[in-house]
C-alpha cells in the first residue's frame, strides 16, 4: 500500500478516535488553510470504542459530555453502548469531511524533531512499507492505553485451567457463554459492565473481586436533556445539556473530596436499597479507598444489581490463590466453579502510542518532563498531548486542548514564529504524580509517565470550568510558553 499523504504537513494528528476527530474539526474551522492528516494505526475510526468489543461495552460517563460539542449527542441513551459511540464518531468524521484526511493502517513508529528545520520527521509503516513525512506540529491523539495488550497478572495454576481464559480487550467473536459458568475477575468498570451483559446472554456469572469498587446506579436516559431538546434549538439545548452534566459531575467530585465519609455512606446506602437481601452487602461494596481516589463505576438502570437480585450473577470478595482445572481457588479455601474465566484485571498505560520520540537527537524520556496546562511536555517543541480528565468525560478536556492548540498556531502565524515550547519550570515547582489516582493502571505506570507540578500552569486542576476559562481565554504568551523562529538561538515569549 502506498503512503497516501503529502510529504510535508502543517499538522499531523495521531489517532482517529475521539481526540483525533475533535482536533481535526477545530483545525478545519479555526485554521482552515493548514494542511493536516490523521494517522491511524488500525483500519477503522473510533479508537478505544472500535477496539473494545466485549459484551455490554458502554460509556463510563454521560454522552452529553463525552460527545463532541460541535455535534451534540442525540441518542436516546446518555450512557451509550460502545457500538453506538463508534457509529457516532464515524458519522461525525464523514459529516465534516474529516474521514478524507484519515490514513488507515499508517503506524507512526518514530518522530524526530529538528530545531534547525523546525520540523518533525515521522517514520511511517504501512503494510510493511516504510516512508517518512514531515510536519510542523504534532497532535498526539492516541490516548494512553496500550492497544496491544491489557494488564494480565500471572495467576498461579493458569496453565491447569481446562476451560477458556479471555481478556476483555481481546474478546473472541466466537465465544458463546449461554449455559456456561463464567468467572469474571475484577471489580472495575469493565467487570461491572460484563457481569450483567454475560448474564443476559444466558451465563451463570460470578464476579470475583479482591477488593470492591464504588458503584453508583444512574438512569441510562437523561430526562433533563430530552426536555431541553424538545423546548430549545438543538445548539442551545446541546450546550445546556453539556454544561448541566459537567456541573453535576464536578459538584459530586468536589463533595466526595471534601466529605468522603458522607459520599461513601450515600453510595453504600444506594447499594443497600438495590440489594436488600444480599448477604454481606457492606463487605462486597465497601472499598478500601475513598470515593474518587479511583473512578466511580456507573451502572445504567441498576443492571448489575438486577442480575445479582435475580440470581443470574453472584459476587465473591476474596483473594485468588490459584487457578484449578475447574475454576478458581480462593485464599479463604472456597472455590468458584467456572467453564470460562474472564480476566477483567485492568489496562496498561502506553504513552504516545509507543512512538519513539527524539528532540534534536536526544530520546524523549516522559518521566523527565512536567506537563504544561495538561497539554504539552516541558522542553518539547511543537507537540500537543491529548490527556483527558480522570474525574469527568475525556472529551471535555480534549476539546479545550484542541481549541488552545489552534489559538497557538494562529498566534505563531501572526507573529512569524516557527517554534513554541513550554520552558522547563524552576526548582520552586514541586513534582507530583501526573494522575492523582490510586487505580492499578496508574500506579503501575508511575515511573514511565510525565509529572505535574505544584502550581499553575503545571498543575492539573481536573476542573472543566476553570480550564474553560484558562485554556479558552487565557493569554497565549504567558511567560512560560516560549516562541522562536527557525535559527533563533533561544526561544522568547
Amino acid at each position: 500500500m502506498a503512503i497516501l499523504v503529502e510529504p510535508e504537513l502543517d499538522v499531523a494528528i495521531i489517532g482517529a478516535g475521539l481526540s483525533g476527530i475533535d482536533a481535526a474539526w477545530h483545525l478545519q474551522r479555526r485554521c482552515p488553510d493548514r494542511r493536516y492528516a490523521i494517522f491511524e494505526a488500525r483500519d477503522a475510526i473510533g479508537g478505544t470504542w472500535d477496539l473494545f468489543r466485549y459484551p455490554g461495552v458502554r460509556s463510563d460517563s454521560d454522552m452529553h459530555t463525552l460527545g463532541f460539542p460541535f455535534r451534540p449527542w442525540r441518542g436516546d441513551k446518555a450512557i451509550a453502548d460502545g457500538s453506538d459511540i463508534r457509529d457516532y464518531i464515524e458519522d461525525t468524521a464523514r459529516s465534516f469531511g474529516i474521514d478524507r484526511h484519515i490514513r488507515f493502517r499508517h503506524r507512526i513508529v518514530r518522530a524526530e524533531w529538528s530545531s534547525q528545520t523546525a520540523r518533525w520527521t515521522l517514520t511511517v509503516e504501512v503494510d510493511g512499507a516504510v516512508s517518512t513525512v514531515t510536519c510542523r506540529f504534532l497532535f498526539m491523539g492516541c490516548g494512553y492505553y496500550d492497544y496491544a495488550s491489557g494488564h494480565a497478572p500471572d495467576f498461579p495454576g493458569r496453565a491447569d485451567f481446562a476451560g477458556r481464559i479471555v481478556h476483555p480487550q481481546h474478546w473472541p467473536k466466537d465465544l458463546d457463554v449461554a449455559g456456561r459458568r463464567v468467572a469474571v475477575i475484577g471489580s472495575g468498570a469493565t467487570a461491572v459492565t460484563l457481569v450483567p451483559a454475560l448474564a443476559a446472554r444466558g451465563a451463570q456469572v460470578t464476579m470475583v473481586q479482591r477488593s470492591p469498587s464504588h458503584i453508583v446506579s444512574q438512569p441510562s436516559r437523561d430526562r433533563v436533556a430530552h426536555l431541553l431538546y424538545r423546548l430549545l434549538p438543538e445548539p442551545v439545548a446541546g450546550r445546556l445539556a453539556r454544561w448541566k452534566s459537567a456541573a453535576l459531575g464536578l459538584a459530586a467530585f468536589q463533595f466526595a473530596r471534601r466529605f468522603p465519609r458522607r459520599m461513601e455512606a450515600f453510595i453504600l446506602n444506594g447499594v443497600r436499597r438495590e440489594l436488600p437481601d444480599l448477604p454481606d452487602v457492606d463487605r462486597h461494596f465497601t472499598p478500601r479507598y475513598d470515593p474518587w481516589d479511583q473512578r466511580l463505576c456507573l451502572v445504567p438502570d441498576a443492571d448489575l444489581f438486577a442480575a445479582l437480585r435475580d440470581g443470574s450473577a453472584s459476587i465473591r470478595t476474596d483473594a485468588i490463590r490459584r487457578f484449578t482445572p475447574t475454576g478458581i481457588e480462593l485464599a479463604s479455601g472456597g472455590h468458584v466453579d467456572a467453564d470460562i474465566i474472564v480476566t477483567a484485571t485492568g489496562l496498561k498505560l502506553h504513552l504516545l502510542g509507543g512512538i519513539a520520540l527524539t528532540i534534536d537527537g536526544t530520546p524523549f524520556v516522559p518521566a523527565d518532563h512536567l506537563i504544561y496546562r495538561g497539554m504539552m511536555a516541558s522542553g518539547v517543541p511543537n507537540m500537543v498531548l491529548a490527556l483527558g480528565y480522570t474525574n469527568a468525560s475525556w472529551t471535555l478536556k480534549i476539546d479545550l486542548v484542541a481549541r488552545r492548540m489552534c489559538r497557538m498556531l494562529n498566534h505563531m502565524r501572526r507573529h512569524g514564529y516557527d517554534i513554541c515550547l513550554p520552558a522547563p519550570p524552576g526548582p520552586d515547582v514541586e513534582r507530583r504524580p501526573l494522575l492523582d489516582f490510586s487505580s492499578g493502571y496508574v500506579t503501575r505506570a508511575a515511573s514511565i509517565t510525565p509529572a505535574q507540578g505544584s502550581r499553575t500552569p503545571w498543575r492539573l486542576h481536573q476542573n472543566y470550568f476553570l480550564d474553560y476559562m484558562t485554556l479558552g481565554f487565557g493569554k497565549i504568551g504567558d511567560g512560560v510558553l516560549r516562541f522562536a523562529r527557525t535559527g533563533d538561538a533561544s526561544a522568547r515569549g
